[in-house]
């Protein structure tokens, strides 16, 4: 086992030939075929969830456990379905986009298309486990958020992303769904408070999606794959992430005025550098070759790249937010 690999595949999304790939643990493969690096989205989501579940006094460990479980291997069963349709479909093939900025374990030719199923029938088993389990223990609505997210975890990638509906689900479901869902089945109460709240979470992985969506457009309109940003355009696509990201901090403003949230989460304010910075990249156009200080593991993806680093900012910051509430004033 190499935990450097490991490290490096839920951090980056590496490169390698053929010959690392024979030399990886089994751990290793499936961390880089599920492209585990984005899963801290997710697993932030159930935590806010559990954060929000426990300042309210009513936080279970178990099942605070299975829900992170859960999400992040449907996650990443939406990942490996993701690529295997969109490879058998036709849209990865001749050095697509998706290809130049990770490992595709289908098109390089690392797993067969039988060795592949195996990975997506383990995963999606693990997800299913985990959210039955939720079902018996919680009940209620349980099951109802289960199959919204399955419909999700199916669909996501065909018909979803190629009508302009992709990144509108990826809004519900690492808002409500995720964080909304993850409160109720770890508190056994549904809360819109809590529902609301998690908007300004999910235009954070939105607008990271976006942004792959915007760096992409020419390959996707080339491939007929309509995701919203092309089909709004370069310029309103980019204004649209823009808007997104500011929302944030307007909703966490207007939220402590009206009492939803105690005066500490202006800590999130602490990040307007960040969005600064996230500004003057979209609002400049990308480079056509990559920049000499720009990391090799993430070019081609440019716009995306300034958005996800923001919204790992905004959300590390958010959870300090919500642990402070606690620890201090719960």
């Amino acid at each position: 086992m190499n935990f450097s690999i490991w490290w490096q595949a839920l951090t980056t999304m590496p490169s390698l030939s053929s010959q690392q790939w024979q030399q990886l643990d089994i751990i290793s493969r499936w961390l880089i075929a599920t492209r585990a690096s984005v899963f801290l989205m997710t697993i932030t989501s159930a935590s806010i969830g559990g954060l929000l579940a426990w300042r309210d006094g009513l936080f279970n460990g178990w099942l605070f456990f299975l829900t992170v479980l859960g999400l992040t291997f449907a996650h990443a069963t939406n990942n490996l379905l993701n690529d295997l349709t969109d490879s058998a479909r036709g849209i990865d093939k001749n050095n697509y986009y998706r290809n130049q900025y990770g490992v595709h374990v289908l098109e390089d030719g690392l797993l067969t298309k039988n060795s592949f199923w195996k990975y997506v029938i383990f995963t999606g088993a693990v997800a299913l486990l985990a959210g039955g389990l939720l079902v018996w223990e919680r009940s209620g609505i349980t099951l109802s958020l289960m199959a919204a997210g399955a419909f999700f975890v199916l669909f996501y990638t065909w018909p979803l992303k190629y009508i302009g509906l992709g990144e509108p689900a990826v809004l519900l479901v690492w808002g409500p769904l995720m964080i909304g869902g993850s409160y109720y089945v770890i508190s056994g109460q549904w809360s819109w408070p809590v529902a609301y709240l998690s908007m300004i979470y999910a235009l954070g992985p939105t607008s990271v999606l976006f942004g792959k969506h915007i760096d992409k457009m020419d390959a996707d309109r080339a491939k007929k794959v309509y995701s919203l940003p092309v089909i709004l355009g370069d310029s309103l696509a980019r204004k649209t992430v823009l808007l997104m990201l500011s929302l944030q901090y307007v909703l966490v403003l207007l939220l402590v005025a009206t009492g939803v949230l105690h005066w500490v989460m202006l800590v999130l304010l602490i990040n307007l550098p960040a969005l600064i910075s996230t500004f003057k990249k979209f609002q400049a156009n990308k480079p056509e070759q990559k920049p000499d200080d720009f990391p090799d593991n993430i070019w081609p993806l440019w716009f995306s790249a300034f958005a996800f680093d923001h919204t790992r900012k905004f959300s590390g910051l958010f959870l300090v937010a919500l642990i402070l509430e606690i620890s201090l004033f719960s």
